[in-house]
């Protein structure tokens, strides 16, 4: 080996090319074959150790080796013989230069505590989605024990590079670190607390820059434009910017409209209100004229067929609307208002629809409406509410209904 490395440097003193002029260009025809023979090892072995693990994964029924092969822990692994080659190298590179052999080793050390990491993090992420698949652990928070313990490895080896590259042994690192952890944490607080919080919000994807962010809080109601350490931007729908903490995403409640966004459709969710007193049993001759409405002409028909053959199977005393089986209007009108919106162009017929009661309140029997728009953009949306509440409310008296309101002067002048 001695021969090797300082065979080309024999030479250029041989030929006449002085002694420091001869030492760096050895050095740099040793790095550049140094380099060259690292890659190719690096290249050969992620090759090799890539096939193994594909054909072993092809023929093992269990999918945790796909898992592995996905998120690349063979091409992680397959990096450390080529390191451990490198660390052989560097003193042979750097037979002449003892300074530089000693920043090259450091550097390359600290490359192997990212390398680690990469590993580490590869295994970690490879058991999050094995575990996920196990029905038993299915619905367990394994992502936030994995991102913990990912937080302290990562400052271990941040720690355990400053170590290295200040040559401080790490346990007298960690002491001097333990005395001064007090005024780093006071003076950078704000910063330490952003920078926490932004980890928690990028590894737990809550806030994307675009995502529409509801902040009542801080008065946000808008889009995301820019995310840093310590700031979150919100534009609003009026074109304000309001500026919110980092930290607040996690310590604060927020509401983060993506879910509409990605899904299949808009929630609409409104009630109205009908006047208890408005309720009432329908007689045959009302029930004949709502035949007339389209939408309820079938609904009707075989209803009330079940209903009289209800009634005569009993022998039902019909004297009193009371006894049996009887429609009523706000019964019927459920029914209209759940066809109209079932048979509405701008409803999304593969999502829930239903019209329902509430419990009654002072202010009458709320009917509430719950569907979603096909179309998710805000002014279509408040297009198809309003059009869909437009016709329910004129459609309210044809039913024998009264919606309630409070009374204004000009009822009390009536």
């Amino acid at each position: 080996m001695n021969n090797f490395k300082l065979s080309l440097y024999n030479y250029l003193i041989d030929h006449g090319v002085q002694d420091t002029t001869a030492q760096y260009l050895n050095m740099l025809a040793l790095l550049i074959v140094a380099v060259i023979i690292v890659f190719v090892v690096d290249f050969i072995i992620r090759k090799i150790l890539l096939q193994m693990f594909m054909r072993f994964a092809q023929a093992s029924k269990s999918n945790f080796d796909d898992l592995l092969v996905e998120n690349k822990v063979p091409r992680n692994i397959a990096h450390i013989i080529p390191l451990l080659l490198a660390l052989e190298f560097i003193p042979v590179v750097f037979f002449h230069f003892d300074a530089f052999e000693t920043v090259v080793e450091k550097g390359v050390q600290v490359f192997a505590i990212v390398l680690t990491l990469w590993i580490v993090r590869s295994l970690l992420h490879t058991a999050k989605d094995y575990l996920k698949t196990l029905p038993s652990l299915k619905d367990k928070p394994i992502a936030s024990y994995i991102q913990v313990f990912m937080i302290f490895a990562w400052l271990g080896g941040i720690m355990s590079a400053i170590a290295i590259i200040t040559g401080i042994p790490f346990l007298k690192f960690l002491t001097g670190l333990g005395a001064i952890s007090a005024v780093i944490i006071l003076v950078f607080k704000d910063t330490i607390l952003g920078f926490v919080a932004s980890i928690q919000v990028s590894i737990n994807d809550m806030v994307r820059i675009g995502d529409w962010v509801t902040f009542e809080k801080f008065g946000a109601d808008g889009d995301v434009i820019e995310i840093t350490l310590a700031t979150v931007k919100v534009q609003n729908f009026d074109k304000t910017i309001t500026t919110i903490p980092t930290y607040a995403l996690i310590s604060e409640s927020f509401k983060n409209w993506r879910g509409m966004t990605s899904s299949e459709g808009r929630r609409i969710k409104r009630s109205i209100n009908i006047k208890t007193d408005s309720i009432k049993f329908l007689t045959p001759e009302t029930v004949e004229n709502l035949k007339n409405i389209q939408l309820l002409q079938d609904y009707l028909n075989t209803r009330q067929k079940d209903i009289n053959k209800h009634n005569q199977q009993h022998n039902v005393n019909k004297t009193l609307a009371v006894n049996g089986r009887n429609l009523t209007n706000i019964g019927v009108f459920r029914k209209y208002v759940q066809t109209y919106i079932e048979q509405h162009s701008a409803i999304n017929k593969d999502m829930t629809i239903m019209v329902r009661q509430l419990q009654p309140t002072t202010q009458g029997l709320p009917i509430e409406i719950y569907a979603f728009s096909s179309d998710k953009r805000w002014i279509n949306y408040e297009y198809i509410l309003a059009d869909i509440f437009d016709h329910v409310i004129a459609a309210v008296p044809y039913f024998e209904l009264e919606i309630f309101e409070l009374p204004s002067s000009s009822t009390f002048s009536k």
